[in-house]
């Protein structure tokens, strides 16, 4: 599963892939959480287990890819 996150004020996107078995459902309600309450950070471990944060208030969106079953164009396909 793939996340892509936008933060505010930078041109970049964050790029997560998770792992395969990531419930996309529990992870959006996770995201929502997160973006609803006080929580500093959003919290996210892909699938070789690093942690990556973003700050919440600095969050501009969040797309959550449920399969690989998209065409990939590019050096990355």
């Amino acid at each position: 599963m793939h996340v892509r996150i936008g933060v505010t004020d930078t041109p970049k996107e964050l790029d997560i892939e998770l792992a395969d078995d990531a419930d996309a459902a529990k992870l959006r309600g996770d995201v929502e959480t997160a973006l609803s309450g006080d929580a500093g950070m959003l919290w996210l471990t892909d699938r070789r287990g690093r942690q990556v944060g973003v700050p919440v208030a600095r969050v501009a969106y969040v797309d959550i890819a449920g399969d690989d079953s998209e065409p990939r164009i590019g050096f990355g396909s």
